[in-house]
């Protein structure tokens, strides 16, 4: 992931933090925000506009579950304003650093933790998945605690906020339409899910797809031999078109289970990567991924071609 920094806005101001925690930001100061993951850098950049200065701190191609931050990282979380997270136990090892070295007033915010209740969580060998994301109905709830966590903290500018995420929220509305229509347009026998990591799991219940497999489940094991052939047999016997791995973390596990099964395997999919402009955005990652996994899956995937990628700010 690649280190996100808002738009420089000129005017000199100072940056006031109160007793509570919460802070005060005259025009022209802009909140210095470190986040984590990719889309959940580039959410809390939509909704901040020209207010926020957001760092990503994990690194493009890095698994996020077992990313380690760096020494320089410490620096960054302690010149934090806020620390906005996707929580869900994702970025364990950042919290741990961030508890020692951030500024007492500085509020670390959990999205997931704050937007999904329990009762919405998926748990898979004692752990709650954290990939809430590619559900868009809750990527708007995560805009929305962003939005709140930001008012809070420099509630001089709440109407910008309110007015950024705003229009943030409609192109996540349309996002969300465009991929009820995409899985629509696939073949109901083919709406299924064979991928490379168990990141569709707050996806696939939301849009109707069903999950036959994730080859990485959360718990990072690979799988048996045995659990190689009953995934092999439940392909054949569900007559999956498609399986699903990244460029990012490749699968020679998957690359076997294709040749086995004749199925194609395709390779483009990301939960956490964004592409490469114009469609650098969390929308556009989205947007890719509905393009791919649609065709893929006999399709058409013309339905996310009004999708509107852009950021608030270039």
């Amino acid at each position: 992931m690649k280190r996100i920094i808002g738009v420089t806005i000129s005017l000199f101001t100072t940056l006031i933090l109160s007793g509570g925690g919460a802070a005060v930001a005259a025009e022209g100061v802009r909140i210095k925000v470190v986040t984590s993951v990719a889309p959940i850098t580039n959410i809390v950049r939509n909704v901040g506009g020209a207010n926020v200065e957001v760092t990503g701190i994990v690194p493009d191609g890095m698994d996020s579950h077992t990313f380690e931050p760096a020494p320089s990282d410490a620096k960054l979380l302690n010149h934090a304003d806020i620390i906005i997270i996707n929580g869900l136990g994702l970025e364990t090892s950042t919290v741990k650093l961030a508890d020692k070295v951030k500024k007492k007033s500085t509020a670390i915010v959990s999205l997931g933790d704050t937007a999904i209740p329990r009762s919405e969580r998926v748990f898979e060998f004692g752990h709650i998945n954290p990939h809430a994301w590619p559900n868009i109905a809750l990527a708007m709830r995560y805009a929305e605690v962003a939005r709140d966590a930001l008012i809070k903290l420099d509630p001089a500018r709440r109407d910008s906020y309110i007015a950024n995420t705003a229009t943030y929220l409609e192109k996540l509305r349309k996002l969300d339409t465009a991929t009820f229509e995409c899985v629509k347009s696939i073949p109901e026998k083919n709406r299924k899910l064979v991928t490379y990591h168990d990141s569709f799991a707050y996806f696939a219940p939301r849009y109707g797809m069903k999950i036959i497999a994730a080859i990485q489940p959360s718990d990072f094991s690979e799988p048996s031999p045995r659990e190689i052939i009953r995934i092999i047999e439940q392909l054949k016997k569900e007559k999956v078109p498609a399986i699903f791995g990244s460029e990012v973390f490749p699968s020679k596990i998957l690359e076997q289970i294709a040749r086995e099964t004749g199925v194609k395997f395709i390779d483009q999919l990301s939960d956490d990567e964004l592409p490469a402009p114009p469609k650098n955005s969390f929308i556009g990652m989205m947007a890719v991924n509905m393009a791919v996994m649609t065709e893929a899956l006999g399709g058409q995937p013309t339905c996310v071609a009004n999708v509107d990628a852009t950021n608030l700010l270039p």
